[in-house]
């Protein structure tokens, strides 16, 4: 049933939502993708030394910095955020399987936190509702879902209720939140959403800026890139300490690009966001798309040695890395 978008936002319809500005034209992935996709899921690729944390370690590493602002990367796009003495969780998937089938696309390399040892969770952010960010096994497994905030797009605030969770918030395009004294803004995205095959576009899907007195974090979530997207949004929130921007998932070009970044272009993404670090992640955790696993931050971190970026202030984080978060200027 069509409903009244009179008065509503651009990237509002009658059936759901869309991008503004709009996502390039997509090409159709075809059978010989979705195939490479399934014999994906059985060959683990060889795992360069250096790429996660022994969980032991990661937990150790976490718990010494527990009282600072710090990041730590889980693995793919999910984040631990602590912030003013609160734990923020990123688009948690920390299962095997990112798909509603035991075939599809498989972690190759265990979460950097596994979900029984994941510190109390004040605050759960998630971007959209595509499997590998908005997983039902890890949201059905955290504890405490009755204390836990819930931020979610438009359209998800029933099914993290059916999840147990009792305190979800949806929120729109531009609209804040203020939860345990941190101010969380959802932001645009050019992206798409679905969980099966009658849902196009049905849910929102954004991006997310978290500030507290001495830190603003965005969070890009999934999105191609668009420099009048970005370029506006540091218009309306200012220059952001840390910008965490996906890097992987690009290639072939006409299917992925349209809807995800290039290294380079995540990289640009942090740029025009005037971003002091900024963070890769969507990378080096499964396997979505043809390019080499292991080519995007080699590609990140050349780009930003070509640019000239003041050093250190492109992360390629280890999963199971915590990193201390630097101050506002």
């Amino acid at each position: 049933m069509p409903r009244s978008i009179e008065n509503a936002p651009t990237h509002h319809t009658a059936y759901g939502y869309r991008n503004v500005p709009p996502m390039a034209k997509q090409t159709s992935p075809g059978f010989s993708f979705m195939w490479r996709r399934v014999k994906g899921s059985f060959i683990r690729p060889d795992i360069p030394p250096g790429h996660n944390i022994a969980e032991e370690i990661a937990l150790r590493n976490y718990v010494d910095l527990k009282e600072q602002q710090t990041l730590t990367w889980l693995g793919h796009s999910a984040f631990l955020l602590k912030l003013q003495g609160r734990t923020i969780l990123l688009d948690p998937w920390l299962t095997d399987t990112a798909s509603p089938l035991p075939v599809g696309p498989k972690r190759f390399v265990p979460p950097g936190i596994s979900i029984q040892n994941l510190p109390p969770i004040d605050v759960l952010v998630i971007s959209h509702s595509h499997y590998d960010h908005l997983d039902v096994s890890t949201l059905k497994n955290l504890a405490d879902k009755d204390k836990i905030q819930v931020l979610v797009p438009l359209g998800l605030k029933g099914f993290l209720k059916d999840l147990g969770y009792q305190h979800p918030q949806e929120l729109d395009w531009q609209q804040s939140a203020s939860v345990h004294g941190l101010n969380f803004t959802s932001l645009p995205a050019i992206h798409f959403s679905n969980r099966g095959l009658n849902d196009h576009n049905e849910t929102l899907w954004c991006s997310w800026v978290m500030e507290s007195n001495h830190q603003s974090v965005f969070y890009a979530g999934d999105t191609a890139y668009s420099e009048t997207l970005f370029n506006n949004i540091r218009e309306k929130i200012g220059p952001v300490n840390t910008a965490i921007v996906p890097i992987g998932a690009y290639e072939p070009a006409g299917v992925m690009m349209p809807v995800h970044t290039t290294p380079e272009q995540g990289l640009q993404v942090g740029i025009d966001l005037g971003a002091r670090n900024i963070v890769a992640c969507h990378w080096g955790t499964i396997e979505l798309s043809d390019e080499p696993h292991f080519e995007p931050p080699v590609r990140f971190l050349a780009h930003a040695q070509k640019l000239d970026l003041a050093k250190d202030s492109a992360w390629v984080m280890k999963i199971g890395e915590t990193r201390l978060l630097h101050h506002k200027l």
